[in-house]
């Protein structure tokens, strides 16, 4: 009679102990190759077992190079090493924001090898930093209404008296100084007027996104410096979404114009502004989770964000440029906000890239 083949219910209990957790789990011998990935880490990357088992983790995972000096951590001392909120590169242009911890373990005898855990915050992260720019939003609308209490009504009052005064002069060498006046009370008016931003509901319509970042584009081309690249990668696969064409075309202009103007400095070799567009799935904003979400991106390779000023930047007067009115990108997510979407950023030398969320579940 044949023996019966029996396994150690011990290690297969544990295995299944480890495919049950929420948290990708990687074990790695001593020469980083991949001996066992949980479900968690199959999910997280996209890698099945037969993809991964055998190879090295940094020829099987996009990205992994930048574990290296952990694991080089980790085999040094007898205690496990944690990094976190690591940028790990994903598909789509924004990364993912992980926890990583390294552990040195004993794989029986002498041998030892790797324990490599994955905790994907990118999430979290998202919803800590989506709340803090609704906060700035609201903050930045309180802030317009008493800046519009406290200078509109006298620079009403400013005008008409500039404007009685010109009728009783006689002097034309006299009535150009009241032309000045007259002249600066209506650019503080419009300055006022574009940070209060448009007072009616967006006119919705059915539109294709990729009509509308062309005219953008075109916009952008003809102010851009001739070295300033502009590429574009759009996805076909992107439906008609309901918008008001005129805000999220004004929207989308803030944000290129920003980025040219970043790029104009000249301290890039090369530099390059990228239109890209994608779908998200499954996103939360402002306490909504829809089903269907259009991103839109705008990514440079310019000096980045300054950090002094990264959370504040939607605040009205902010801004990273001595000659910028610090208008900008606070009108833009005003006009996206009035559409149930939100604007985000990553910023770093080299790369800044900001994403205009907008919902398809209505489309």
């Amino acid at each position: 009679m044949a023996a019966e083949l029996k396994m150690d219910p011990q290690p297969v209990a544990a295995l299944e102990l480890l495919d049950s957790l929420v948290t990708s789990v990687f074990l790695l011998d001593r020469d980083l190759h991949i001996t066992y990935l949980n479900a968690a880490a199959q999910t997280l990357l996209g890698l099945s077992p037969n993809q991964a088992l055998g190879r090295r983790i940094t020829d099987a995972v996009r990205g992994a190079e930048s574990l290296l000096p952990l694991f080089e951590r980790a085999r040094q001392g007898s205690e496990g090493v944690l990094q976190r909120e690591l940028a790990w590169p994903a598909s789509g242009g924004v990364d993912r924001i992980l926890d990583c911890a390294v552990t040195e373990v004993a794989l029986g005898g002498d041998a030892h090898g790797l324990l490599l855990e994955i905790e994907d915050i990118t999430q979290h992260r998202r919803l800590t930093r989506e709340n803090a720019l609704l906060a700035q939003l609201g903050g930045s609308r309180l802030m317009v209404r008493q800046l519009a209490h406290e200078i509109k009504n006298p620079l009403g009052g400013l005008r008409g008296a500039a404007q009685l005064l010109e009728r009783e002069l006689l002097d034309p060498a006299l009535r150009e100084y009241t032309r000045v006046i007259i002249s600066e009370a209506d650019r503080l008016t419009n300055l006022l007027d574009c940070m209060l931003g448009p007072g009616r509901a967006p006119a919705k319509q059915l539109v294709n996104v990729h009509e509308l970042l062309e005219r953008v584009y075109r916009l952008l081309r003809g102010e851009a410096a001739e070295e300033v690249a502009i590429e574009r990668d759009y996805d076909p696969s992107l439906p008609a979404i309901e918008v008001d064409p005129n805000h999220i075309i004004q929207a989308m202009l803030n944000l290129g114009r920003n980025a040219i103007q970043a790029l104009s400095s000249g301290q890039e070799a090369s530099p390059r502004l990228t239109l890209r567009t994608r779908v998200a799935s499954n996103v939360g904003i402002g306490g909504h989770r829809h089903r269907l979400v259009a991103s839109i991106q705008f990514e440079d390779n310019g000096p980045g964000v300054p950090v002094d000023i990264r959370d504040t930047i939607f605040y009205p007067l902010v801004s990273g440029r001595s000659d910028g009115s610090g208008l900008g990108l606070g009108i833009a997510q005003d006009l996206v906000s009035r559409h149930g979407g939100l604007i985000e950023f990553d910023s770093a030398p080299g790369r800044t890239i900001f994403v205009i969320y907008l919902p398809m579940d209505s489309a």
